[in-house]
């Protein structure tokens, strides 16, 4: 009798052995992408941030096409603008265009506001898909699980390994219990096998990310104050030395006036005085292309003027020299018709 309960307890202990060894590793994988596009919170938060892009990428295009018109409209003023006022503006457009690519680096750049927002957005979800990862492999016995989306390279992947949404119901049912209202709702969510969200390591993580965040901030509020600094100094050095050419201007004005009223006559100040007043009264308020305007008509008048007087004169030429020879002519027909003494 005893050693017909050994021996069954012997075989026992080998069909559990062999069990064990035919079980062999269980392997699973998710897709994050599948899951990412089946969390709504996911693709609500995704498309407000998608806006926002459209927003900066609009507002950085208008800016850069007032740059253009800038360039252009100053290209085409070049003629009429001194070296000194020419490369002060062109400073000015050069300080703008700077800025513009400042703001588009921090919009857009590897630090920028998108980087970031983007890693906002997925940081809470990828933390909810890692807990709901843990907490099906512990309850189905897995020994691995791979992420399809990630750089593991899985030439083949049977349909059966995929846990993809398993891990979706899991985010489901948390977020159900978090937005449940009722009494009734919440015993319900919580009778239910919930991932769960927060733990020390995440916390630890948020604080990290919040750290990063405060420095970072802390970074650009000094980079702004900087840029700030720095375009107000331009601006105050170009005013100053707009006035400083401002001031030459008059001072040789006022020079050349002087030496102008020395040696000429009263009659003659009067004259200039009132032409002065009459071209300053003419001109007024007129803009650079309405002045550029005026030479361009005064030149035609005045090449026009030159070839009627050229004009005139050569018809003066062509009748002196019709009446020298009729004169000529006439001439010798006198000496023809003087009869011969002989």
């Amino acid at each position: 009798m005893k050693s017909k309960v050994l021996f069954l307890v012997v075989i026992i202990s080998l069909m559990s052995f062999v069990s064990n060894a035919q079980r062999g590793v269980r392997i699973g994988y998710i897709d994050t992408e599948y899951i990412l596009q089946n969390v709504p919170e996911y693709q609500e938060a995704s498309s407000q941030l998608d806006k926002k892009i459209q927003q900066w990428k609009t507002e950085i295009e208008k800016r850069l096409t007032v740059i253009d018109s800038k360039k252009k409209q100053l290209n085409s003023e070049s003629v009429l603008l001194t070296k000194e006022l020419y490369e002060e503006r062109l400073e000015d457009i050069s300080f703008e265009e700077a800025e513009i690519l400042d703001y588009q680096q921090k919009r857009f750049g590897p630090n920028g506001d998108l980087m970031v927002q983007k890693q906002q957005l997925i940081q809470p979800i990828q933390d909810q898909i890692f807990a709901a990862v843990q907490e099906i492999a512990s309850g189905k016995k897995y020994d691995f699980i791979f992420d399809k989306s990630a750089d593991v390279v899985m030439l083949f992947s049977a349909q059966r390994f995929d846990i993809s949404e398993l891990v979706i119901r899991s985010i489901t049912r948390s977020s159900k219990r978090t937005q449940a209202k009722s009494r009734a709702e919440r015993k319900k969510a919580e009778k239910e096998n919930v991932v769960p969200i927060v733990n020390k390591e995440l916390d630890e993580r948020q604080k990290a990310i919040d750290d990063k965040k405060t420095a970072r901030e802390a970074q650009i509020a000094e980079r702004q104050a900087a840029q700030i600094k720095r375009r107000d100094s331009l601006k105050a050095a170009a005013a100053e030395k707009r006035q400083k050419v401002l001031d030459d201007r008059a001072k040789a004005k006022a020079k050349r006036d002087s030496t102008n009223t020395k040696t000429k006559s009263p009659a003659e100040k009067n004259t200039k005085k009132t032409d002065s007043t009459k071209a300053k009264s003419a001109t007024g308020t007129k803009t650079p292309q309405q002045i550029a305007e005026e030479k361009k008509q005064q030149k035609i008048k005045d090449r026009e003027a030159r070839k009627k007087a050229l004009e005139e004169r050569k018809k003066k030429i062509l009748d002196a020299r019709k009446k020298a020879k009729e004169e000529r002519e006439a001439n010798a027909k006198a000496k023809d018709s003087v009869p011969n003494d002989n």
